[in-house]
């Protein structure tokens, strides 16, 4: 058994040639109830979780390199519209 075997939650793909590229900012209290849906495994340095709250959502990105994660979010847009973005992002159509 490999360690993938193990994991429970999607892996993002390999990136695409002709991929959307997400604008990442530093995260700002904008929906304080907002709560992960969805996430990526956490067996990879980035990680990347699906955030809904209030009728709006966005994703989260953590880089988990030398102990010091960074944390970057897109901009908050209505739930189904980030949800095509979260599609997207598993599938290697936008990074």
């Amino acid at each position: 058994m490999t360690v993938l075997d193990e994991c429970l939650s999607p892996h993002v793909a390999m990136l695409q040639r002709d991929h959307v590229r997400l604008e990442w900012r530093t995260p700002y209290p904008v929906l304080e109830r907002a709560r992960a849906v969805a996430w990526t495994c956490f067996c990879r340095a980035t990680v990347y979780e699906l955030c809904e709250g209030g009728g709006r959502a966005f994703i989260r990105r953590t880089v988990q390199l030398d102990g010091k994660p960074e944390v970057h979010e897109t901009s908050v847009r209505p739930i189904n519209e980030t949800r095509a973005i979260w599609t997207g992002l598993l599938s290697g159509r936008a990074r």
